[in-house]
């Protein structure tokens, strides 16, 4: 096993045995709460599911509240996306930014399903009106994966899955070439970075389905539309981007 293995071993260990001797330890304050629901705290869920702002229905760019979104907000009006919508939780800040670079450490693999399961709470009623058939996660190339040990967008479309009682397949999308982070890139770079990073299996149709593609966040949607213009060489009648945040 290797040296990342066994630390996230020892991590998911160690949180599990903390919530059976520490019940009542909040997943996010890691405080000893009276009031925890599928062990968050309400203060703590209120402040990863708290939307303040307006978004745009095309990209999930926050947005003013008078804005005409008829063809998408400022930020995306110019651009070319091969999905046709995106959702998320809230923007990429405050208690929703530490969870998702929590998730993202070794040993996050528990929080980001004890996540997982909150968004699906919040975002179930929202996504069932857009009739899901099935959830495609956005693949981590494998190097990555190994190193880290799990993907955390798969963690979370399982949980997307189970709440709305719609298959995930991980299976269906593949990041075929190992591309360096989109980080401190423009919007131009981060296109060019992702261009022809995934891939379908030859014999995979989708004629008619309306395809959820989960992924953490969101920004300018570079790699959401990378992915999902892979999958549109299946066919899908729909691909809905669904993130737990936006970032700028």
């Amino acid at each position: 096993m290797r040296p990342t293995s066994l630390w996230q071993a020892a991590r998911t260990l160690g949180d599990g045995l903390l919530q059976l001797v520490y019940p009542n330890i909040c997943w996010i304050c890691q405080q000893r709460q009276s009031d925890l629901r599928d062990g968050i705290c309400q203060i703590c869920e209120l402040l990863l599911t708290n939307e303040p702002h307006a978004t745009c229905p095309r990209c999930s760019s926050t947005v003013g509240p008078y804005v005409n979104l008829d063809a998408g907000c400022a930020n995306c009006k110019d651009q070319s996306f091969a999905f046709d919508q995106a959702i998320r939780l809230g923007p990429y800040e405050g208690s929703l930014r530490t969870v998702i670079l929590r998730m993202k450490q070794a040993g996050g693999v528990d929080l980001a399903a004890v996540i997982g399961h909150l968004w699906a709470r919040h975002v179930g009623a929202k996504l069932r009106q857009l009739h899901p058939t099935t959830l495609v996660p956005v693949p981590l190339h494998w190097t990555r994966r190994w190193r880290r040990g799990f993907n955390q967008s798969e963690i979370l479309a399982g949980a997307l899955g189970r709440e709305l009682g719609v298959p995930c397949r991980p299976s269906w999308l593949g990041r075929i070439r190992r591309t360096p982070p989109q980080i401190r890139q423009t919007s131009a770079q981060r296109r060019g970075n992702v261009h022809n990073a995934f891939a379908t299996p030859g014999n995979l149709a989708l004629t008619g389905q309306i395809v959820v593609l989960v992924d953490d966040v969101l920004t300018t949607g570079a790699t959401a539309h990378e992915a999902a213009r892979a999958l549109r060489r299946a066919n899908p009648e729909r691909i809905i981007v669904a993130v737990l945040a936006h970032g700028r």
